[in-house]
């Protein structure tokens, strides 16, 4: 049988405009095609259909007539006897991982930006060509694609299995650096785009070698048949550095990074900081997905509807576990220490216990709610809902820390739980169920009711007494003013602008709002609202003990809707978050693999 084939040109560097050619062998009389609306692995309806224009359709000589039949679908009337050619542009100018981007510097893309589906052809075999860019012969291109007749800048003739694997294989075009390595004898390629000069390549390969390593002995063991019994046979890493900018998504057999310029890993400095340990947390996340999502996947998720939101009550699972050993699988690599790690966690931590929304919404609701929700947050959000990526790895741990206390004899961890899941659920779709069924076959014993209690309730994690069980100290440590206050801003350097207020705060109680900008305060008793003292300038929350001295009394002078605004707050006592620490006698490796 025929394939479809989508021609990929970079029309316009300057007016950011791609253009497809898609030739569809053999049509159907009424030959329906649809673009996505949303990205898997990225939970909102995105409408990309919004960046499509000049939809053009051919046979021969013969324009085939086109019919829009909703906001991104079409009906072209065609005859049997010969192909159908369609055309069309795409407006490509979102410098993040879930659209496309093009202009002179680079070009990027995801199918489910470019590509129409072709109903009825989904499963049959899918072409992509990819053309060299005019005027740019410095360019590559990198995808995890197949090549069936590529050049060695890349360009060419790519193959996918079907529709699925074409727009699961984002593409990568530019003056990008490239290294390889093997990670079990698997290849792997590493593409850069926007590093600086002093960019240590190097480092970066050897340190994500030690990630993938891990990752792969974690779910297929330390004997020489690991490499074979992983899902991919090579996988492609595309990081965007930019000025300011953070994210990921996973696919198939590659990942699309964003990070920003300065973390990354520089060649005349040894020394890498707290942005290039996030960076690797973020590489070891979406290479974790390779199996977590990618194969262990939803139900919902057996087969993708492009068309409409795709509802899980699961994510806490996807994202959550995932988020749990992405660092955790960075300790064991070596990349990080004990102190490290256990920083980490507590940041985790503090960003739960922060969020007033997590005695308001279950993490099992937090995922369903993902589309309307997470991807739509605005200054309500902390109070209404819980995250699944920080609550999800919290639930994560405390499976992890309960199974090494009550079974520590069995050697039984978490571990054990997603090794079992694996063999389980890696050729089906996996549920609830399937979690509770391994862990009661791995324990003898049902964990109904640590589930229930830990995702479809609101009750807090246990999580002093089980990081105590571990030998993990937990003391009271300052809250910043923020916190103290119950407020998330941000610091502009010349005055305080407020994100969100948070529910129960002193903030709430005395009026701020988010949107409010925080120029200025009084310091003193408070008489007719005024109060009776010193006023200063504010530039930053923590400067406040030094301007209020005693006084916990103020006057807070803020800018609303270009009115000032005089709001009396009284400032909490001291507010206390959790430290934690590892003793010193503690032996290194918290919770290791068993």
């Amino acid at each position: 049988m025929h394939a479809t084939t989508y021609s990929i040109e970079a029309a316009d560097l300057h007016a950011h405009l791609f253009r497809v050619t898609l030739t569809i062998r053999e049509p159907a009389l009424q030959q329906t095609v649809s673009l996505p609306v949303w990205i898997p692995g990225s939970y909102l309806v995105r409408e990309f259909s919004k960046n499509l224009q000049k939809l053009q359709a051919r046979q021969g000589r013969r324009t085939a007539p086109i019919e829009q039949m909703d906001k991104c679908t079409w009906l072209i009337t065609c005859r049997m006897d010969e192909p159908l050619v369609l055309s069309y542009e795409v407006y490509a100018f979102d410098n993040s991982v879930r659209t496309a981007w093009l202009d002179t510097q680079r070009g990027f893309f995801n199918g489910t930006s470019l590509c129409l589906r072709v109903h009825g052809q989904e499963h049959q075999l899918q072409h992509l060509q990819l053309h060299p860019v005019k005027g740019q012969p410095s360019w590559q291109a990198a995808t995890g694609l197949t090549p069936v007749n590529t050049d060695k800048r890349g360009f060419g003739l790519y193959t996918a299995t079907d529709y699925d694997h074409l727009v699961d294989s984002p593409v990568e075009l530019g003056a990008f650096w490239s290294g390889s390595f093997k990670a079990c004898g698997i290849p792997h390629r590493f593409v850069v785009a926007g590093a600086l000069p002093s960019f240590d390549g190097d480092r970066l390969l050897a340190d994500t070698q030690k990630i993938c390593e891990t990752h792969i002995r974690f779910w297929h063991g330390q004997g020489k048949q690991a490499a074979s019994k992983a899902p991919h046979k090579d996988y492609v890493f595309m990081l965007n550095a930019v000025h300011d900018g953070y994210g990921g998504l996973e696919h198939r057999n590659s990942t699309a990074l964003i990070c920003n310029r300065s973390d990354l890993p520089r060649q005349t400095s040894p020394h890498t900081g707290e942005g290039y340990t996030t960076l690797l947390g973020l590489i070891s996340h979406e290479y974790f997905h390779t199996w977590n999502v990618k194969q262990l996947r939803p139900d919902a998720f057996a087969r993708y509807d492009y068309t409409q939101e795709n509802y899980t009550q699961l994510l806490w699972f996807f994202e959550g576990f995932t988020s749990y050993y992405d660092d955790l699988l960075l300790r064991r690599s070596g990349l990080i220490d004990d102190a490290t790690y256990i920083q980490l966690l507590g940041k985790t931590i503090a960003q739960v216990q922060q969020t007033p929304g997590r005695q308001v919404q279950t993490v099992a609701q937090a995922s369903f709610d993902a589309w309307v929700k997470y991807y739509r947050q605005d200054e309500n959000t902390p109070n209404a809902t819980v995250s699944y990526y920080t609550k999800g790895a919290l639930v994560a741990l405390c499976l992890d820390l309960t199974l090494r206390q009550e079974f520590t004899a069995e050697g039984h961890t978490l571990d054990s739980v997603m090794h079992g899941l694996w063999k389980r659920c890696k050729a089906g779709p996996m549920r609830e169920l399937d979690l509770l069924d391994e862990l009661q076959a791995l324990t003898g014993r049902s964990w109904q009711p640590e589930i229930k209690a830990w995702v479809h309730s609101t009750t807090d994690l246990p999580l002093r007494d089980l990081l105590s069980a571990q030998g993990i100290e937990v003391s009271a440590d300052t809250s910043p003013m923020a916190q103290r206050l119950g407020l998330r801003v941000i610091e502009t350097g010349a005055s305080v602008q407020i994100k969100a207020v948070l529910r129960g705060s002193a903030a709430e109680a005395a009026g701020l709002a988010a949107g409010d900008e925080w120029l200025g305060l009084d310091v003193g008793p408070v008489k007719g609202g005024k109060a009776l003292g010193y006023s200063w300038r504010l530039s930053k929350l923590d400067d406040l003990p030094a301007l209020l001295g005693r006084e916990r009394q103020l006057v807070a002078l803020v800018s609303r809707d270009k009115r000032l605004l005089r709001l009396p707050l009284t400032v909490p006592a001291l507010a206390s978050q959790w430290k934690l620490s590892v003793p010193a006698d503690r032996k290194a490796g918290l919770w290791p693999a068993v």
